[in-house]
């Protein structure tokens, strides 16, 4: 047991960094993977026809295929092709990552965003209309912000699913918390210990994840923001 517990705790600083590096990369597929999931919700919603079905395809495409497809698809499909055209072509193992990463999360962020949007009451863009707000101003100031209280949740969910999916990407060589993990084991062997470790740190960083969106959806109820008001109110000295 102690010479377990030394092989752990050898492994853990590396393992840290590994997990500052899941969640930098999972960061950065969830916000370009949210611009992009935008675009195409609000492309799902439109009314021109052919801008609706190139984001039914799109979306379509993604949720259908495995992203571990995705990642070779585009580590090692796209510059075969550019090679194939007379083209040398090479991908950045980061680059590919948030590319496939961010390319896939899109897809499940554009059904979100979608959603959020069509759960607001027809009453509200009628009521945002007779006080003379175009359609831009509706959805930037009467819409989307109700819309985007109630994308919280799933988009909490989307965020700990796709911290989970990172580990897809050791298969490219990418070196982050799974990866680090594969990486000590090839040295010492010890399999179980260092995998029950990954494990863990997996089991803290979406734990921590998931207590943060909870604190969001909290803090951005309109119910709990009348009762901060109230309770400021009520401690503020009267004149």
């Amino acid at each position: 047991m102690a010479e377990s517990f030394g092989y752990i705790l050898d492994a853990l600083p590396n393992l840290l960094r590994g997990s500052l590096v899941t969640l930098e990369l999972t960061a950065l597929s969830v916000l370009l993977g949210l611009i992009g999931g935008m675009l195409l919700g609000m492309a799902r919603l439109s009314t021109l026809t052919p801008v609706k079905l190139l984001a039914r395809v799109y979306i379509d495409f993604f949720r259908g295929t495995p992203l571990l497809v995705q990642i070779f698809m585009i580590y090692f499909g796209i510059p075969a092709l550019a090679n194939g055209l007379g083209f040398t072509f090479t991908f950045d193992r980061l680059v590919a990552a948030i590319m496939a990463l961010s390319l896939n999360s899109a897809a499940y962020l554009a059904e979100i965003v979608r959603g959020g949007i069509q759960s607001i009451e027809k009453g509200q863009w009628e009521a945002a209309e007779c006080i003379g707000l175009g359609p831009m101003q509706t959805m930037r100031y009467v819409v989307f912000p109700q819309a985007f209280r109630r994308m919280i949740p799933p988009l909490g969910n989307e965020f700990i699913t796709l911290l989970k999916d990172t580990s897809l990407v050791a298969v490219i060589g990418f070196e982050e918390l799974f990866r680090q993990g594969q990486l000590i084991v090839a040295t010492n062997y010890r399999a179980f210990e260092i995998y029950i470790t990954v494990a863990l740190v997996y089991l803290v960083l979406n734990t921590l994840s998931s207590q943060f969106f909870n604190f969001l959806e909290h803090r951005m109820d309109p119910v709990q923001k009348a009762k901060r008001r109230q309770a400021s109110a009520a401690a503020e000295p009267s004149v």
